[in-house]
């Protein structure tokens, strides 16, 4: 968020949890982007908050968070003292959160593959209506093929990523030999290692498709670990998710800092697996 929107977000979150009773005398950014997390103290929660036209996204991800919990599996919890649902303040959603330490030993890629085979364990007992991973795809496609909305996207690339998106999409949805609800986005930043174990954050971004989709956004040493991938599959999954990265990085109001590098950094790491 720009620092005007940034300012109300925090008050927003601020204020949101003032009303539940809960005391706030200072607020941490812990990350900035179309929405924000804040960490709020003294009361130890974290508050997601975004946008209200993404009302529908925070509120799925809350009815996510419920039906994990109750299935066991190991994610991040909604704060018992917020009622459990998603609240309106000036032009903002806010959800609280279970503020969690973090344990600064790295997750061996062992114990990485552990918790995502059980994580997506929890996610075959969930019955979620959630879209299919290629309507992601189609969304990065629109952004691709329509030049004001990525202006700045040489023609060679856009060529380059229209063409992935489009070929590895149709060939990891015809060879995956099963598909189940994910995570959507299991990368090393929406995964903390606890004093209760890894946990999974960022829900709202369950979809349906093969396992092998959200390992693909796991290191890469994960994938050898878990029991059962489809390593050529994987091989694919990978460098579409890197192509669904660029496709992001090459939208006009993208906010991802360092945008620049990761744009170049995007398009080096998608031909790399491609070479693969």
């Amino acid at each position: 968020m720009e620092p005007l929107s940034l300012r109300r977000a925090v008050e927003a979150g601020r204020a949101t949890a003032s009303e539940l009773g809960l005391q706030v005398d200072d607020v941490v950014v812990i990350h900035n982007s179309d929405r924000v997390a804040l960490r709020l103290e003294p009361c130890g929660a974290l508050a997601r908050v975004a946008p209200l036209e993404q009302l529908a996204d925070s509120e799925f991800e809350v009815e996510v968070a419920h039906r994990l919990a109750d299935a066991g599996a190991p994610v991040a919890e909604l704060d018992p003292r917020a009622d459990g649902r998603v609240h309106r303040h000036d032009a903002f959603a806010v959800s609280l959160w279970t503020y969690y330490e973090s344990v600064e030993s790295e997750i061996a890629p062992a114990d990485y593959a552990d918790v995502l085979l059980r994580h997506h364990a929890a996610l075959r007992r969930v019955e979620l209506e959630a879209p299919h991973f290629t309507g992601r795809v189609a969304v990065a496609l629109g952004e691709m093929q329509d030049a004001e909305r990525s202006p700045e996207l040489p023609d060679h690339d856009r060529e380059l990523l229209t063409g992935t998106l489009k070929g590895l999409s149709a060939e990891i949805a015809d060879a995956a030999a099963g598909e189940q609800l994910l995570h959507g986005e299991p990368h090393p930043g929406n995964l903390l290692n606890t004093r209760k174990g890894p946990l999974f954050v960022d829900l709202a971004t369950c979809c349906r498709g093969p396992v092998e989709f959200d390992l693909a956004l796991a290191p890469e040493e994960v994938g050898r670990h878990y029991a059962g991938a489809d390593q050529a599959l994987l091989h694919r999954c990978r460098a579409l998710n890197w192509a669904l990265f660029c496709a992001w990085r090459w939208r006009r109001n993208d906010q991802m800092p360092d945008r620049e590098h990761w744009r170049a950094e995007g398009l080096h790491r998608l031909r790399t697996a491609l070479g693969h």
